[in-house]
């Protein structure tokens, strides 16, 4: 399929839209964060900002497809853990969606939440039904991604779009599997709509195992890549962060420089970044923190709290290899994921051929 416009909701600072831009594809996100949407004004990318539930199908006419990533805080394993409690609460919202009870009454339920951030999971699903229900024009692609603690509600999902027409595939990712240098496991939804199957896109590099060598494994993948092949920097250096530590001094997560970073949050301004020596080196700034999650080098962070921006967006690379899945195309090719590196020309390749690989082979960066 070859999509018109993308309308990207809790858009962020503009990850998904990035990759989409690169493959040639309109966009415009919802993103209510006012920081967020500085950056994404000072990256040209189309932005509404304002809360997704304000908003529907019908205000955004010429977008055939739909992406979204919800709010994570209430169902990341480092926030509070609201939204795993509710996760039955919320499953029981979906089936009621699908069987088209009341809207009004499902609202004043929703807003009925411990945290209404965790009922945001639901928007895209709302956005969905609503496309076929009131506009009889359902989109023709879906992308979702979330923690893999929503795994569950993007499978309930799953089975409510099949119910619709749709083709549905749902898993857990690695983004190191993509060669995105950073270690991080995200739930993923894509759906197409109509008969044509609908598959994950498959891993192009190895998953990272503390311990176990670059060069070991499968030898039909590539090496994860390091911080240092995309941070450059004078001399080796180690990270030390407390992410999965549970804020335990003691317990301090270390990579090195020639390893994947641990996974990057909205704290990473906060990581102590050291030579072999020990010696204090200055921490990452924007570009290498963007970097580490493949935003290109020149993308321009602006506006407040850009640690949390950063740590909150999908890694382009990572979406470049999903939105390609949900199209129907081939494996992003070696040029396009090096033109990931710059954003300031914003010159984009044509997207491949559908059901067409870029290139022969995998890309190699």
């Amino acid at each position: 399929m070859q999509p018109t416009q993308i309308v990207d909701l809790f858009a962020g600072p503009g990850g998904l839209d990035v990759a989409a831009e690169k493959l040639g594809i309109r966009t415009i996100g919802v993103e209510w964060d006012a920081a967020a949407c500085t950056t994404r004004r000072a990256a040209g990318l189309d932005t509404v900002e304002g809360d997704v539930r304000l908003y529907g199908p019908s205000d955004f006419p010429d977008a055939d497809v739909l992406a979204g990533g919800p709010p994570c805080q209430t169902f990341t394993v480092a926030g509070t853990g609201v939204g795993r409690k509710a996760l039955d609460e919320v499953l029981r919202f979906v089936d009621r969606l699908v069987a088209r009870e009341d809207r009004e009454e499902i609202e004043k339920d929703l807003a009925k939440l411990d945290d209404e951030r965790t009922g945001l999971v639901l928007q895209p699903l709302i956005w969905a039904l609503d496309a076929i229900d009131k506009l009889d024009r359902p989109y023709r692609a879906i992308v979702l991604e979330q923690v893999p603690a929503v795994l569950p509600v993007w499978e309930a999902y799953a089975k409510a779009l099949i119910a619709e027409g749709y083709q549905v595939d749902c898993g857990i990712l690695h983004t190191e599997a993509f060669g995105v240098p950073q270690t991080r496991r995200r739930a993923v939804l894509i759906a197409r709509f109509g008969n044509e199957p609908v598959t994950l896109p498959a891993a192009t590099h190895r998953i990272y195992r503390k311990g176990v060598a670059r060069e070991s494994g499968d030898p039909r993948l590539l090496p994860w890549r390091t911080m240092a092949d995309v941070v450059s920097r004078s001399t080796a250096f180690e990270v030390i962060s407390n992410y999965g530590t549970g804020g335990d001094p003691k317990a301090r997560g270390r990579r090195g420089s020639g390893e994947p970073s641990a996974t990057v949050t909205g704290k990473i301004s906060r990581n102590r970044v050291v030579g072999t020596d020990g010696t204090e080196l200055d921490r990452f700034s924007f570009s290498e923190a963007g970097r580490l999650q493949t935003f290109p080098t020149d993308y321009p962070w602006s506006g407040k709290d850009v640690g949390q921006q950063i740590g909150n967006a999908v890694p382009p690379r990572l979406a470049l290899h999903i939105l390609s899945a949900a199209f129907g195309w081939g494996a992003p090719s070696d040029a396009l994921l090096k033109s990931l590196t710059t954003w300031g020309s914003r010159a984009h390749p044509e997207p491949p051929a559908e059901d067409t690989p870029a290139v022969e082979g995998i890309a190699q960066h």
